[in-house]
């Protein structure tokens, strides 16, 4: 008699489960349980009120603390400042290097990571929800750290350097502890790269037909599909302007944001987290994104079909 199909999925979970097969990591199980720890809301969202209150959408210093000057988020490589410090103060008490040379890259990493947490706070407050919530274990897990590596110092320079060893180790623990929520955050939950659509694989090389430019209405901003890609088209009169649709911040809808001028340029907001990009060439004139939206040359034809290509660095 043959089995049934219950009876066979039966046995391939108990072979998956034997096999240790299928069932979740403890670092991946403790990250998806911050994921969803509602009762943080309370704290995340009244703090990231009032980050973004004291560093409102447009203001130069949350767009320097963003990254947009460099176009690229500004916290990863302070971070790696004071965790490279933290750590070269770690060999240095592992060697017995001069004191002198170990104190003073640790407070590198002490003064290197006040500009890192201020960039830190200002990513976090434009994220998404249950990013905010593991964002802010991180956060607390670091401030853990400096406080062991403000101690490890003091204790240092007090003539106590046993003591301060070990705080100096104790705070290396926790400050790998907030590297791990960091990367989960930035790799896993996607906190920091890119998000409007890669166009070099998706969009073959030359012209494509997109719609016709009486199909578009004059001054609103529509979607349209090209292929896997949706794309953002305004209409002015007989002029097209084409980017991708996904903010690259958080993959908001740039169609639905509003239009705004920006030192007499027009601008698209987006409706997500309030990124300004250039409808032009889509330049980020203010964060939280810092990577340009996707633009596209626009032809339209005799006959009126609006084509497509993407545009050429």
């Amino acid at each position: 008699m043959e089995e049934t199909s219950n009876s066979i999925n039966s046995r391939r979970r108990t072979l998956r489960e034997t096999l240790g097969l299928g069932r979740m990591s403890l670092p991946d199980g403790l990250t998806e349980r911050l994921e969803h720890m509602s009762a943080l809301d309370r704290i995340t969202q009244g703090l990231a009120k009032a980050v973004r209150r004291v560093l409102p959408a447009g203001h130069p210093l949350r767009d320097a603390l963003h990254g947009v000057p460099t176009g690229h988020p500004l916290h990863p490589p302070l971070a790696t400042v004071s965790l490279g410090c933290w750590t070269a103060t770690a060999v240095l008490d592992v060697i017995d290097a001069d004191p002198r040379a170990t104190r003073a890259v640790l407070a590198t990493g002490l003064v290197s990571a006040l500009p890192t947490a201020a960039a830190g706070i200002t990513d976090w407050s434009v994220l998404h929800r249950e990013q905010q919530r593991v964002g802010f274990v991180h956060s607390v897990v670091n401030v853990a750290a400096l406080s062991l590596y403000t101690g490890s110092l003091w204790l240092r320079v007090t003539g106590r350097p046993k003591a301060g060893r070990a705080l100096g180790f104790l705070g290396l623990a926790a400050a790998g502890v907030g590297g791990f929520l960091g990367g989960h955050l930035a790799y896993r939950m996607t906190a920091g790269p890119s998000h409007a659509e890669p166009l070099t694989h998706l969009v073959p090389l030359g012209w494509h037909d997109l719609c016709r430019l009486w199909d578009l209405p004059d001054g609103r901003p529509v979607t349209r599909r090209l292929g896997y890609i949706q794309l953002f088209v305004l209409r002015h009169g007989a002029q097209v302007k084409v980017l991708a649709d996904r903010c690259s911040h958080l993959a908001g809808p740039l169609h639905q944001g509003r239009l705004v001028l920006e030192n007499d340029e027009a601008c698209v907001v987006c409706p997500w987290h309030g990124s300004v990009f250039r409808i032009e060439d889509g330049a980020v004139v203010h964060g939280p994104a810092t990577s340009p939206q996707p633009a596209f040359e626009v032809n339209v034809r005799g006959d009126g079909v609006v084509q497509v290509r993407p545009r050429q660095a």
